[in-house]
């Protein structure tokens, strides 16, 4: 146990056991997406210096660089750092629960529900106000999952089954998103295809306040279910001769990773790959432990939408690239890799 920090707050009856290494690794992952949120914030038209932004989160900073800051610039970074913790976190869930390192909401048709919804919105509620986009993308990606579920089910529902019919609703998806954006007027297609590419161009405080409990709530409530999941990854068979009731904790767990999914979809469009690619980072870091690997999976996705957003900011100026280019540019040839590598399982 050299490698654990115990606490024992009961005394008698409880002790926790935290892994050092995580400690530092996440600790470390914390400060650097500060970091990069630091930097971000000082870049764009109007560019500050890490130390003048520093100041304007103290509160001592100047007016002009705290007006840049707070209202221009900081609602953009705080979303981009809730979606990209929420996909991380919703990618976790789904490899530690289908047992396959390929496995994501964005993969498996989860991300394709919320798209489905949002396009059908879009053109067929044109004059709804837009500020009920969110809650019918959190819709899809939960409909899709329930039905992702009904169709695996056999006696139970096994990874294998998840993964398929995960596919084929992913490409049936992506089908009726094409006709819709098909049959739309022009204007429309415009603003459907910039949502479907991944975005978070033009949120507001207002976006963060929507999503920011959804987000933080239920990532501690997959951390609360962290030893399941690890139980899981054993297989069913092990599972259940530990007492496991598997079925309704995958069941559950699933129904935690569409909520995550369709909270950041709902806000970020369909930002491709950071479900994939940050829990193995996250993995590789501190081990398969899915309770080391969530929190860290979760910055990770932070950091990663938000060096991505910086990118689509500034590298073009003054056009706005959508983040999701940027992300599928670094996670496609990740996702090539991993094929590669799992080639003979």
């Amino acid at each position: 146990m050299r490698g654990y920090l115990t606490l024992r707050p009961g005394k008698r009856f409880s002790s926790f056991h935290l892994h050092k290494k995580t400690i530092w690794v996440t600790a470390a992952a914390a400060l650097l997406t500060f970091a990069a949120a630091v930097i971000s914030l000082g870049m764009g038209e109007i560019k500050l210096s890490p130390l003048d932004v520093l100041k304007v989160l103290i509160g001592i900073g100047d007016e002009q660089s705290s007006l840049v800051v707070w209202q221009f610039r900081m609602p953009r970074i705080f979303v981009g750092f809730l979606v990209g913790a929420a996909l991380a976190a919703a990618g976790a869930i789904m490899q530690g629960v289908v047992r396959n390192p390929l496995a994501a909401p964005d993969i498996l048709g989860v991300s394709g529900g919320a798209s489905v919804a949002a396009v059908a919105f879009l053109l067929f509620f044109e004059t709804v106000s837009i500020k009920w986009l969110p809650p019918v993308a959190f819709l899809g990606a939960t409909l899709i999952m329930f039905l992702l579920y009904a169709l695996a089910w056999k006696k139970g529902v096994t990874p294998l089954r998840l993964v398929l019919i995960g596919v084929g609703l992913k490409i049936a998806a992506s089908a009726v998103v094409t006709m819709l954006i098909t049959f739309s007027p022009f204007l429309l297609q415009n603003k459907a295809i910039l949502w479907l590419t991944g975005s978070i161009y033009g949120v507001s405080w207002s976006d963060a306040r929507m999503i920011l409990p959804w987000t933080v709530g239920l990532i501690l409530l997959a951390a609360l279910m962290a030893r399941r999941v690890n139980i899981q990854q054993l297989g069913d068979d092990i599972s259940k001769s530990l007492g496991s009731a598997v079925q309704r904790d995958r069941f559950f767990l699933l129904l935690i990773c569409a909520a995550l999914t369709g909270t950041a979809v709902s806000v970020g469009g369909e930002i491709s790959f950071v479900a994939l690619l940050a829990p193995h980072i996250a993995k590789q870091l501190v081990g398969p432990s899915f309770g080391h690997a969530l929190p860290l999976s979760a910055l990770i996705g932070a950091m990663i939408v938000l060096l991505a957003d910086l990118v689509a900011r500034v590298a073009f100026s003054p056009i706005d690239v959508p983040v999701g280019v940027f992300t599928s540019a670094v996670g496609a040839p990740f996702f090539i890799f991993l094929l590669y590598r799992n080639r003979h399982r």
